[in-house]
């Protein structure tokens, strides 16, 4: 049985650990917690909680230690997405096929869903769960560090200044290894947490893995915004472009940006040699995240 024959029911997996971790709808105040979950279930590809699982199955972690950790970064992850169709940033209608939080329930409950899912992230990492403190101690490190100024919301600070100026190649790389990369590497790592005495070597393969597929994912998601069907992506077409944004296709023509998307998926997969055959998780989510439609 592969990878792929279990995606179906790690997402499943998350979907159900992610109901039953955040509030009901219908717990005072109802209207923040109705907009939490609006955003967080029900949609979605769960790539970093995948990649979470699949980086636990290489490194012998049992789901049930994870499902923590793979529903605090889909919290982090919906906070972004949330934050990122404000009006005041990337302003869009759309996302995951269905109105975006803040055009379903307005602005301002829009921005305290996704403040409550942030930190309803670190609360459910605190949590009394499967792995031990001090395991939970590295995991809260590991996803606060993705998560800061110098992780993803750092890169969306550096993401709005950008707009409508033209970055180099090597600037726009930078911006997307925090941007998108940083919570990629931390879904990949955070398994390292609960596996004491694991080699610095075993560490450093899966972080050099994780950072190539990070900045591929978004030369991927890029090309999407230029050639992917709305109806698949779930987002607005064409929005990268309608707010100025450097991408890759508009730095290096499409042809290059997949090219680069390609050497970095023979860099990632190079970084799994060390783990022989056991990699197969990783290196199925890799070709996936190059290879997806949406």
């Amino acid at each position: 049985m592969s990878f792929q024959d279990r995606v179906a029911g790690y997402v499943e997996r998350v979907e159900q650990a992610l109901a039953a971790r955040l509030p009901p709808a219908d717990r005072h105040p109802a209207s923040l917690h109705a907009a939490m979950r609006y955003a967080a279930l029900g949609g979605g590809k769960r790539i970093r909680p995948l990649l979470c699982y699949a980086s636990g199955e290489v490194l012998g972690v049992a789901p049930e230690r994870l499902d923590d950790a793979a529903c605090a970064l889909e919290c982090v992850h919906v906070f972004s997405l949330i934050h990122d169709d404000l009006p005041a940033m990337d302003d869009d209608d759309l996302r995951r096929g269905k109105p975006s939080t803040h055009k379903a329930f307005g602005v301002a409950t829009a921005i305290l869903a996704g403040d409550a899912l942030q930190t309803r992230a670190f609360e459910i990492l605190a949590g009394d769960g499967m792995t031990d403190a001090s395991e939970r101690l590295g995991m809260v490190a590991v996803l606060a560090a993705a998560t800061g100024s110098c992780g993803m919301t750092g890169g969306q600070a550096v993401d709005l200044e950008a707009e409508g100026r033209q970055l180099s190649a090597n600037d726009l790389e930078a911006l997307d290894r925090d941007k998108t990369g940083k919570l990629i590497r931390a879904a990949v790592l955070l398994p390292c947490c609960a596996v004491p005495g694991l080699p610095a070597a075993s560490r450093a393969a899966l972080d050099h893995f994780a950072e190539c597929m990070g900045l591929a994912f978004q030369i991927k998601d890029d090309v999407l915004d230029v050639e992917g069907e709305q109806a698949l992506t779930g987002k607005t077409h064409g929005a990268d472009a309608a707010h100025g944004k450097a991408t890759y296709p508009s730095l290096l023509g499409m042809e290059h940006a997949k090219q680069r998307a390609d050497a970095l998926y023979t860099e990632a997969l190079a970084a799994l040699e060390r783990f022989g055959a056991a990699a197969g998780p990783l290196r199925w989510m890799a070709r996936y995240i190059v290879q997806r439609d949406r």
